[in-house]
């Protein structure tokens, strides 16, 4: 029992170092100045929450069979184009995708290390890993 305990802490304390890590690389700290910037820009906000809230509802729709109209397309274009003039915006869509990556990364490498019991080489990691736990692929 002792020694699982003690494999929890050095776990949870090497996670932590990772945290700490990722916290104060340059890349980490733009990524959240954007998205900072963002949230208190309302403006911004306002015109996300206008397009996603529209492509929900064009998803919604498209989801029960519905046709989407001419008019419906070009609300959804028009909306879009206004928000893809705004700096601020668009920024704050790349700061997503940038973590969007970088949390993809970090999976990769725990989860390959998890399925192979060693640390993955670059090797390992090219071409994407396997299909999930217990597919038996073996990519």
């Amino acid at each position: 029992m002792q020694t699982n305990v003690q494999t929890e802490d050095a776990i949870v304390q090497k996670t932590r170092e990772l945290c700490e890590t990722i916290v104060q690389q340059p890349q980490y700290q733009s990524i959240r100045q954007r998205v900072e910037t963002f949230l208190a820009d309302p403006e911004a906000r306002s015109q996300y929450e206008c397009l996603s809230d529209l492509g929900q509802q064009l998803h919604d729709k498209q989801d029960q069979g519905l046709a989407l109209t001419s008019a419906e397309i070009a609300a959804f274009d028009r909306q879009r184009e206004t928000f893809s003039r705004n700096a601020v915006a668009t920024a704050f869509v790349e700061a997503q995708e940038e973590m969007r990556q970088l949390q993809q990364r970090i999976t990769q490498y725990v989860g390959k290390t998890l399925e192979l019991g060693a640390v993955p080489s670059r090797e390992d990691l090219a071409g994407g890993g396997s299909c999930g736990s217990g597919c038996g692929c073996h990519h």
